[in-house]
This record gives C-alpha cells, structure tokens and sequence, in this order.
C-alpha cells in the first residue's frame, strides 16, 4: 500500500481549498489561494503549490489561469480537527485546525467531506450514548437536526458542546446520556450533527 505523503497543516489547508474548488468545477488561481488563506504575495502560494507538486498531489499546467489539478495521490481525504468539545461542562472549540483525521475508512458515502470536521471528546456526559473522553466527534455541519440526534451546539456564551437533541412540548433542549448531568435549556445553536466516533486506543 502506498504511503501517504506528510504535509504540516499549512500544506493541507492549501490541498483542501484546492480540492473543495476543484470538487466546485472551478478549479482556483494563484490569487485566488492566496486570498482565501492569507498570503500576502502570490510567491508565497507558487512556494506551497511547488511542494505539493513535488510529493505528488498535484500538475499544473502552464498555459492555462485556472490550470491546477489534482492527482490520484492526493484523493486520500483528511478531516480537520478544529479544537476540543465537552461532553461534559461545554467548552470553547476554537475553529483552528489543530491536526487531521485520515477518513479513508469512515465510508462517508452520500455524506462526502464536504463541510465534515472532527473534534476531541472531553468529559464524562455522553458515556450511556458509547462517548468516552478522547474520543473523536466526526460532526456534519448543519444548522438543525432531529430529535434524538446526537448534535455539536453552540450556546449563547460562545461555547460548544456535545449532547442528544430532544423535544418537550414542541420546544428542544439538550440532554447528556449521563444521569449525573441536567438538561440544558438555554438557548443554543445547532452547528452540526454527530456522524460517528473514532476511538484510538
């Protein structure tokens, strides 16, 4: 099997804007990079697409604007890990990508990658739901879900927490699957829905 090739999060950040435009049909330029990540020249995005060339990911193709394009080797996905949520007390999750999850084993299917991200399980209050600390939450981004769902929600002070969505009287609120925990019935923002869990041991 052939051995996925290294890139630091940098490196990623810039094969993800160019997978996600080229699954677009609108494959991005020079400019275009550099502008959706931050560099301040366009010698900087040559820099990173010249080492993306190099372990393989990805050609261009000089006459063309829009002339980058992916190669076999770079079809192997990777989900962002963007900071920690608490099952348990909520806590900031800071959107930075702090590392990547390879997903070739998940079989996504219809789901797909897009607008998929990971965070760290911490805390005890979803044990009953199989959710131990250290786990890592694949969360689909979506703005509701269904009750019963397992969602990722953002509460009125910023922080984010991960707990089973449920209906009383036509209106919802969050519930730990821990019976140490009480309902949370503040108001709170659905940002994605729990897809599955990955432990490592």
């Amino acid at each position: 099997m052939e051995e996925k090739p290294f890139l630091t999060p940098k490196q990623q950040k810039v094969l993800d804007f160019i997978r996600k435009r080229i699954g677009e049909r609108l494959p991005p330029t020079i400019r275009e990079i550099g502008e959706e990540l931050g560099f301040k020249s366009t010698g900087t995005v040559r820099d990173y697409l010249r080492v993306l060339m190099q372990k393989g990911l990805v050609r261009r193709m000089n006459n063309k604007s829009r002339a980058i394009e992916l190669t076999e080797r770079a079809s192997f996905n990777k989900i962002p890990i963007i900071g920690t949520i608490m099952a348990g007390k909520p806590n900031l999750a800071y959107e930075e990508i702090q590392g990547y999850v390879d997903a070739d084993d998940l079989f996504l299917g219809r789901l797909g990658f897009d607008d998929v991200f990971a965070l760290k399980v911490k805390g005890d209050s979803m044990i009953d739901a199989g959710i131990i600390e250290g786990d890592i939450a694949i969360i689909k981004k979506r703005p509701n879900a269904d009750n019963n769902d397992i969602v990722a929600a953002l509460l009125d002070n910023n922080e984010v927490t991960l707990k089973r969505l449920r209906s009383r009287a036509g209106k919802f609120h969050l519930e730990a699957a821990n019976s140490n925990y009480a309902p949370i019935f503040e108001e709170f923002k659905v940002i994605g829905k729990l897809i599955t869990v990955i432990r490592k041991y």
